[in-house]
């Protein structure tokens, strides 16, 4: 059937060659902008989660379970971009091995990865930028920083009149800041991202070398707490169990969030000066750097503070204000909302980056793959991603985004396990500067990794999941695959 048709590697070669993109990023300058899409909020909030209800001391083991299953992930990205260094990532690679419409279902859920990944960030920021305005005296509007459903529940919380209007505006401008930065071209946001990535780490070792000081190595006894029974909410018995080896699994689902945004590398491709070897190196070292700071964030604060007092909210913040080292709250509140700036600026760029690569397949329409005249960047697909980006997280609370991109990843990373082996049984003759070691071996378990976690998301997360499923089939049939080149070519 000509849904399976498979994308030459000959025309991938074709379309490295006829570029247009402006190749400035080194292989340090891939791994920033690794770096820069996965230290954000997730090590200053879901370390908290994890600890206090599932993990207690054993977080750190929970990161290297996850950061392992990861791993798996990225072996088989790098052994792809070596191959394929265009931009389209997972999509492309699929593209070039399994078959059309597995392709386009990949892109297709790429963009709850990326734009609903942003959005969720762009809140997340909102709220760290209102913390932070607090913490200098200045208080921003309930009304205007909260979408309608959350500044309801805070005004009733409080026993106010609900208000008949709100809109994030933090959240809203963001979102257009990055949006004029990734305009303007990916060395201006390669530089944006350095300068953020530098204060990020700055930041993350301060906590680290800091907070080593105040270790007490009883707050790491037991290091795996004993299994508990999980209670919901209203106090009624789950079924589950908190904590023990079963409360690590589920930490490092939880933490698994944090890790997201790797992938984001092989999606510049198109801009990089050597994307064979250098993307390759920017997937595993991003990924290897990143882990090994997540495993010491987190035994400093199981350390510093017992791990049921850690605030679930703010961890980081409220362990060093918990041993009294109040001003410490300013900086790390500081990193934590330029930490989600670059988050969000990669996200961002990945997400046009994607589109790109399927309307240079005919796949999407030609207006995702306009470049300016003097920037060389996808300008209306960026101010398009951008202002559907802020409109939704302007007026949707952060917890309907999250999931959904976590999902997309997921999927992502489990058929890029899949086509790494597809592709290296049909095509063994292929030239691979980097070759994932015990391919059939990674790619099998990084599959069993990605699709345990997808079986722990929550079931109307699932349900959104498949109608959004269905609904790029649909969209697939009424016009990509009519306007796809390779139907154009007669290619079944």
């Amino acid at each position: 059937m000509s849904v399976w048709r498979v994308k030459p590697v000959s025309a991938f070669e074709a379309d490295m060659k006829k570029n247009d993109l402006k190749r400035v990023l080194t292989k340090w300058g891939l791994t920033s902008l690794g770096i820069g899409a996965i230290i954000g909020g997730g090590i200053f909030t879901l370390t908290g989660i994890a600890a206090h209800d599932y993990a207690g001391p054993a977080l750190a083991l929970a990161f290297v379970i996850a950061g392992i299953g990861c791993l798996f992930a990225s072996l088989c990205y790098a052994e792809f971009a070596s191959v394929l260094p265009v931009e389209g990532s997972a999509y492309a690679y699929a593209y070039g091995t399994v078959g059309e419409l597995f392709a386009w279902f990949i892109g297709w859920n790429l963009i709850l990865e990326y734009m609903m990944g942003a959005t969720t960030v762009a809140v997340a920021w909102s709220g760290y930028f209102v913390k932070l305005l607090h913490l200098f005296g200045i208080e921003f509007p309930i009304w205007l920083c909260n979408d309608l459903s959350t500044a309801t529940e805070k005004y009733t919380a409080a026993g106010m009149a609900a208000p008949d209007f709100a809109f994030n505006l933090p959240a809203f401008l963001i979102t257009w800041v990055v949006t004029a930065i990734l305009v303007k071209g990916i060395k201006e946001a390669a530089k944006t991202n350095n300068i953020i990535v530098v204060v990020k780490i700055a930041v993350v070792l301060f906590v680290i070398i800091v907070g080593a000081f105040y270790i007490k190595t009883e707050n790491w006894t037991p290091f795996i707490p004993a299994e508990v029974p999980a209670i919901d909410e209203l106090g009624n018995l789950t079924g589950k169990m908190n904590f023990g080896f079963g409360g690590v699994l589920t930490a490092a689902t939880i933490v698994f969030f944090a890790y997201i945004g790797f992938d984001a590398v092989s999606t510049q491709a198109g801009e990089a000066i050597n994307p064979k070897k250098d993307v390759p190196f920017a997937i595993v070292a991003s990924l290897i750097i990143c882990t090994v700071l997540y495993i010491l964030v987190s035994l400093v604060l199981t350390g510093m503070v017992r791990y049921d007092q850690l605030d679930k909210a703010a961890p980081v913040a409220s362990a060093f204000s918990g041993i009294g080292i109040n001003w410490a709250v300013f900086i790390i509140t500081i990193a934590a909302t330029a930490g989600l700036t670059s988050v969000m600026l990669v996200m961002m760029l990945g997400q046009t980056r994607i589109f790109l690569g399927m309307a240079k397949d005919g796949l999407m329409p030609g207006f995702f793959k306009a470049l300016h005249p003097t920037f060389r960047t996808p300008h209306k697909s960026t101010v398009l991603v951008g202002a559907i980006i802020s409109i939704v997280a302007a007026l949707t609370p952060i917890d309907k985004v999250s999931e959904m991109c976590s999902m997309g990843t997921l999927l992502a990373f489990a058929m890029v396990c899949v086509a790494v082996m597809i592709l290296r049984y049909k095509k063994p003759e292929l030239e691979r500067p980097y070759r994932t070691p015990a391919v059939y071996l990674i790619g099998s378990l990084g599959v069993a990794f990605n699709i345990f976690l997808m079986t722990q998301v929550r079931a109307a997360t699932w349900n959104f999941f498949m109608l959004w499923g269905v609904i790029g089939i649909i969209v697939y049939f009424v016009y990509g695959k009519r306007n796809s080149n390779l139907e154009k070519q007669g290619i079944e």
